[in-house]
């Protein structure tokens, strides 16, 4: 797995468990929504400020950006789409 690759699956592995949606996080790190989509499909060569805005929008330190994956590890599994109810 090359490292876009990597970035793209741990970006996207943690915002699952935090419960973002690719929309709320590009809002909570001041990137369009589908630069995300791209990184986390690892098609861009993204910058490391970039990288800096999305963990600090995740809550987690840049490093776990760069974890290595396990190859037989299943894809992260994708948020229920749509929009959460009203209470």
């Amino acid at each position: 797995m090359n490292i876009r690759t990597t970035i793209g699956w741990n970006i996207r592995r943690l915002r699952v468990a935090k419960g973002l949606s690719q929309e709320r996080l590009a809002l909570e790190a001041n990137v369009d929504r589908s630069y995300v989509g791209r990184i986390e499909r690892g098609d861009e060569n993204v910058t490391i400020s970039t990288l800096e805005a999305l963990a600090v929008a995740i809550g987690v330190p840049v490093v776990r950006l760069f974890d290595d994956v396990n190859a037989e590890e299943e894809k992260p599994a994708s948020l229920k789409a749509g929009r959460k109810p009203k209470h």
